[in-house]
Parts: C-alpha cells; structure tokens; sequence
C-alpha cells in the first residue's frame, strides 16, 4: 500500500502573515525614521529616546486599531454575503443550484457532471459549496479581525523596538547612521523571511522593503534636517 501524498500549502497563513509583516515593517521603518529624523536636527539621545517610545506606544495601538477595524469591515461585508446567499438558498434553491453547477462549467466541467456535482455539493452542506464556490469565502482566508488586531500590535512593537535598542548603544556621533543600517538591515531580512514563509522569492521582498525603508528615512532626514536648521 502506497503512502498517502502529503501536501504543505501557505495559504492558511494569510491572515495573520500579512498582519504580522505590515506591523513589523511599519514599527521598524517608522521608528527608525522617527530617531533619523530627530538626530538630523540635532536634538539629544534622550529626546530621540522619547520621540522612539511615544511613537512605538502610538504606532502599536494605531495598528491594533487599524487593523481590528478594517478587518471587522471585511467580516461585516462577509457575513452580510452569506445571510443574503443563506436567504436565496431558502427562497429559490432551483436557481441556486442552477448557479452553482454553472459555476462548475465555467471551470471546466462538462454540464451534467455539474449539475451533479452541484447537488452532490448542496446536498451535503449547501450555504458552504455556494459561499466557498460562489463567494469565494472559506475557513482559510475569512476575516479574523482580533486576530489581526493583536498580530499587528505586537509585531509592530518587536519591530519598534530594534531601532531604539540601536539607538541606546549606538556611539552619540553616529546614531543616525548606525539605526538607518540597522535597521535596513532588519527590513532586508524581514522582506526575505516573511517571502519564505509565504512560498515567494526572498530576494525581490527583501530589496523591495529595503528600498521604501531607505527612501522614507531619508525624506525624514531630510524633513529634520530641514526643521533643525531653521529652529
């Protein structure tokens, strides 16, 4: 007897994946940007310290917030979907049926099977074939917005916290330059992980968020630079 074909698929981890990747990356590009741009006006550790706490605290429940509300927005349109197919799947299950197998056609198979295949489906669990096959919705990729929420959150603030762990053993003469490689550093490795975990390429991710790493430091800097000259 033939063991049985295992197969290892990613696609479960979208959710929090993306949470977690969008928080890590947001924490320790805004924190670092933050630190960058306060040292380019020539302010002091202890304010550059400040400015990184505050913005750590901030950016993590801007995060939570964020995501627990948009995700929410996503389950409210899921939920209404499937209470409006669960209606038509009790009022005109003909045409519902109809809809499904058609569903199948259109993916390749010939118009009996479908048909068959459509009530086999509805059968079993009708409101799940339709909103699996017809709404695209599953228990994979539905919306888990505390899930998301808490994910967010807490990788921002992991994420936070590498620049300003730089920036309390960095030399005073070179904090701004050691946090900027660093934590370019942390987002190259940050882009080539979460690409791995998701099954995609490491080295496209990773050049990709290094760069807009790069370039929003340096607008801050800039932006600081600016400010401190003037003040």
């Amino acid at each position: 007897m033939r063991p049985a074909h295992l197969e290892y698929h990613r696609t479960a981890r979208i959710g929090w994946l993306r949470a977690a990747v969008l928080g890590a990356n947001d924490g320790i590009v805004s924190t670092a940007s933050l630190i960058v741009g306060v040292a380019a006006s020539n302010a002091g550790r202890s304010e550059m310290l400040i400015v990184g706490v505050a913005g750590l605290v901030a950016g993590a429940m801007s995060m939570a917030a964020g995501e627990y509300v948009s995700v929410s927005s996503q389950a409210d349109t899921e939920q209404a979907d499937v209470a409006r197919e669960r209606g038509e799947l009790a009022s005109q299950p003909e045409i519902e049926r109809r809809e499904l197998a058609a569903i199948y056609v259109a993916r390749g198979l010939e118009p009996t099977l479908a048909t068959q295949v459509a009530d086999q489906l509805m059968a079993h669990d009708a409101l799940e074939a339709h909103s699996r096959d017809e709404l695209g919705i599953s228990e994979i990729v539905s919306a888990r917005p505390v899930q998301a929420g808490l994910t967010s959150a807490a990788s921002f603030a992991v994420g936070a916290a590498l620049p300003l762990v730089t920036l309390l053993i960095s030399p005073p003469s070179s904090v701004a330059a050691v946090v900027a490689v660093t934590s370019l550093l942390c987002l190259t490795v940050l882009g080539a992980v979460s690409a791995r975990a998701g099954g995609a390429p490491a080295l496209r991710a990773a050049l990709r968020v290094a760069f807009w790493g790069a370039l929003a430091m340096g607008v801050t800097a800039a932006v600081g630079k600016l400010f401190g000259a003037a003040v």
